[in-house]
């Protein structure tokens, strides 16, 4: 979890932009990757595991890309990305770029795709859509998104695709049935803290105990976050559920019941057919 949202819990800060940021190597390639793919039209997928912090670094990256003011900055706001289609994003971008009080959206889509041209031909510079929990995008959107990215750039304009999720995202990118829009995707690993773990470690409790100094509040302590970390933290399944993979996502690629994929998790399916799957995650790139 990154220093914002540990801060926000604690109730050491009203919100996330209250909180201090502690910026790594990684952090500032991403970002550099994600300037340089947004003139140009790009698709751009930023993966990582739950819990390491991406949600927070897209908000700080959106504000930072949109006060520079030569990107126009959109985003999907819909909590239920199971169901998000184009038609949806396509909304998105019109109530983000429309500039009338009452957003009239064409109900016939040959029109509404010629409106949304001539929207963003209208601010003169690249537009870049944002979508978070991108992992839960249907195949059929993620291909449908590369076609929309075509039809802007065909009225003479720019919208790039910024995709944020979790490892699932990128696996299923290289998928045979999603090699076209895979081959045209940049994938960036959000690693977090990695090698800097130590330091973001000793500067997240120099923060936390100093905001909690501030508000009267007792001091994080080490103490106190290794009492709040769970002891099943790095189970099976807890990981791939943070990598995206729940037991009922497992099971159709697998060709194998939600039941049987919980007692492989467990550890208690026989071990030939434990073998089995595991094998076959591996080689979709789970990290097992």
């Amino acid at each position: 979890m990154l220093n914002a949202e540990i801060m926000v819990q604690y109730g050491l800060v009203k919100d996330w932009r209250s909180a201090g940021f502690y910026e790594t190597e990684n952090h500032r390639q991403i970002g550099r990757a994600v300037r340089a793919g947004l003139g140009s039209g790009r698709l751009i997928a930023i993966t990582g595991p739950s819990g390491v912090g991406k949600t927070v670094f897209l908000h700080r990256l959106q504000d930072e890309i949109a006060s520079e003011n030569k990107v126009t900055v959109a985003e999907s706001p819909s909590v239920d990305t199971h169901r998000t289609t184009v038609p949806t994003l396509i909304a998105a971008l019109f109530y983000d770029l429309s500039r009338e009080k009452e957003v009239k959206i064409p109900f016939q889509g040959e029109k509404r795709e010629r409106e949304l041209r001539k929207l963003v031909l209208r601010f003169g510079k690249p537009v870049a859509l944002f979508i978070d929990e991108a992992h839960d995008l249907h195949g059929t959107t993620l291909n449908g998104l590369k076609r929309l990215m075509e039809v802007i750039a065909c009225g003479g304009g720019s919208l790039s695709v910024v995709l944020i999720g979790h490892p699932k995202l990128r696996n299923d990118l290289r998928r045979p049935s999603m090699e076209e829009i895979g081959h045209r995707t940049d994938i960036l690993s959000f690693e977090g803290f990695g090698e800097d773990a130590r330091g973001y470690l000793d500067w997240l409790l120099g923060e936390c105990s100093e905001a909690g100094f501030r508000t009267g509040q007792k001091p994080v302590t080490a103490e106190i976050v290794t009492a709040t970390l769970a002891p099943d933290f790095d189970d099976l399944e807890l990981r791939l559920t943070r990598q995206g993979y729940s037991p009922k996502v497992l099971a159709d690629p697998f060709h194998a019941k939600p039941s049987e994929i919980r007692r492989f998790l467990s550890g208690q399916l026989d071990a030939g057919r434990t073998r089995e799957l595991a094998d076959r995650m591996r080689a979709v790139g789970l990290a097992l």
